[in-house]
């Protein structure tokens, strides 16, 4: 396997290894046993960098982490958590207040069996309260060494403008990272939120790099339903967002058919070429892997240490351009005629 990379995280001094672990699956999809030995693998790559929420598999999937973290070097790792969805029935229990960040860091500091969190997430905007207030508890964190690093995740590009423009006006931390849905088949990020980030320095997380299994070679033209052990198939009957009635369209096939075509010329994997695609996308810092189990995984990690040859990259850039709207199709024909 290829030697895994690192970057820097947005303007930080903090180094990540090019592919994030993302541990959605851990008390879910994967029993602990399973978990841990995915965990092994990663690291045992050059892996350090751990993507986890406090609402994944209700907190089993912190704990799995904490659990596995016991008797490893803590400063090996970077550890990133997220704090805004409910987490119990209270009407305090959910949302960007300093009440809830700084009752559920406790509780994420304790399940992750740490002192201190490396990245600490906004896991998306709150409406009801004011940014100043958020922003201002996570400093105070920082502050008291509970949190190195803040970051956001599932931004507009206006929010992710007004959080760094926040952090400046007031003197707080700075938004080091944005943890956005990007990959072949879903790009419309590229229109406001990756300028936004590229220019205020945010790194690039991406989530979900391969659609849920779509850009896997697993599903092919022709195909008339997932089947229903595959996360496809799950996300059909549960409604996610990652659904066949979703994606099951020609757009997809178009992505998913030059995709095979790729994978075969260079001698790699739908999934490796998908991610090592994201992988040279300006902006972007490390696509967050998920996986049910160690034989996925190794697959995947199999995305780093090498390059995609610019031909290939263009040809996969042309095939999934999203089909623009107002106001950005008005923009784009208006720059057309400068």
């Amino acid at each position: 396997m290829d030697t895994m990379e690192y970057r820097f995280l947005g303007k930080s001094g903090l180094k990540v290894s090019e592919l994030a672990l993302g541990t959605m699956t851990f008390g879910r999809e994967a029993s602990k046993e399973e978990s841990f030995k995915m965990l092994d693998l990663y690291a045992s790559e050059g892996g350090n960098f751990i993507d986890t929420a406090n609402v994944y598999s209700n907190g089993k999937s912190e704990e799995i982490v904490g659990e596995w973290l016991r008797g490893k070097d803590r400063e090996d790792f970077v550890v990133a958590t997220k704090v805004r969805f409910p987490v119990g029935q209270g009407p305090n229990r959910a949302g960007l207040s300093r009440k809830h960040i700084l009752w559920s860091v406790e509780q994420s500091l304790r399940r992750l069996n740490t002192d201190y969190l490396d990245l600490y997430q906004f896991h998306a905007w709150d409406d009801f309260t004011p940014l100043e207030e958020s922003l201002s508890t996570m400093t105070e964190l920082v502050e008291a060494g509970k949190v190195r690093y803040v970051g956001v995740s599932n931004f507009t590009g206006w929010q992710l403008q007004r959080a760094v423009d926040v952090t400046k006006e007031l003197g707080l931390q700075p938004i080091v990272s944005i943890q956005p849905l990007y990959n072949l088949l879903d790009r419309y990020l590229e229109l406001e939120v990756l300028p936004v980030a590229q220019r205020e320095g945010v790194g690039v997380i991406p989530w979900s790099p391969l659609r849920g299994g779509w850009l896997t070679g697993k599903y092919r033209r022709g195909m008339q339903a997932p089947p229903e052990d595959t996360r496809i198939g799950i996300a059909e009957k549960f409604g996610w967002s990652e659904s066949w009635s979703r994606y099951n369209n020609e757009r997809t096939w178009k992505v998913v058919d030059r995709l095979l075509e790729v994978s075969k010329e260079v001698g790699r994997e739908p999934s490796q070429v998908a991610l090592r695609w994201l992988l040279q996308r300006a902006g972007v810092t490390a696509p967050i892997v998920g996986a049910r189990n160690v034989q996925q995984l190794k697959v995947n990690l199999g995305a780093a240490g090498w390059v995609l040859e610019s031909k290939y990259v263009d040809l996969l850039t042309e095939v999934s351009e999203p089909e623009l709207f107002y106001p950005y199709d008005f923009v784009r024909n208006a720059q057309r005629r400068r």
